[in-house]
């Protein structure tokens, strides 16, 4: 009997590998640095050459997503950094938004943050980035689309794609806003 289930598990267990990535509402949750292929469901890829030719702030919000490595949060909002953080100039940095599950407090900061960056506008053009093979990126698209957003754009290539650009990147802070 031995000898027949195990061939049925070693069939079985790439599919209970991959269903191991991603949550019930399609957020991966592990292995984020992965290649990435296609955009969530409702979300625009956009190039990085055609990113660098939008400023931001004025055609864009750029949100990058990368978390902030070595670094945590103080139990009134602000961001203690391990180390400093380099992003596109301009964009706005919102630490670990991008995992499939959220820790507390950073979803509704994350969702307000956005709000008052976007003023309440749902159709404000919105670019998520991370790094190059990063599912945070996604996983951050996709929460925002979700949210009602009808023009979110993913640079999948993120802060790796802007600087194979020969664009520099410039030191940001944690966003603004109080974490409820």
């Amino acid at each position: 009997m031995r000898r027949f289930l195990l061939p049925a598990l070693l069939i079985a267990s790439p599919a209970i590998a991959q269903e191991s990535l991603f949550d019930p509402a399609g957020y991966r949750i592990a292995y984020y640095r992965a290649p990435v292929r296609q955009p969530p469901v409702g979300v625009g890829r956009i190039a990085p050459a055609a990113a660098a030719q939008l400023v931001p702030g004025r055609d864009a919000l750029f949100i990058d997503v990368l978390p902030a490595e070595g670094g945590h949060r103080e139990a009134d909002g602000r961001w203690r950094l391990a180390a400093p953080h380099d992003s596109i100039p301009g964009a706005h940095w919102f630490p670990e938004t991008g995992r499939g599950a959220l820790a507390p407090g950073i979803d509704a900061w994350f969702a307000q943050g956005v709000a008052r960056l976007t003023k309440g506008r749902r159709d404000a053009m919105l670019i998520l980035f991370c790094r190059a093979d990063c599912w945070m990126g996604w996983n951050a698209a996709k929460r925002l689309q979700a949210a009602g957003y009808s023009n979110v754009w993913w640079l999948a290539e993120g802060t790796d794609g802007w600087s194979d650009l020969k664009k520099p990147l410039s030191r940001v802070e944690p966003a603004g806003g109080a974490m409820p």
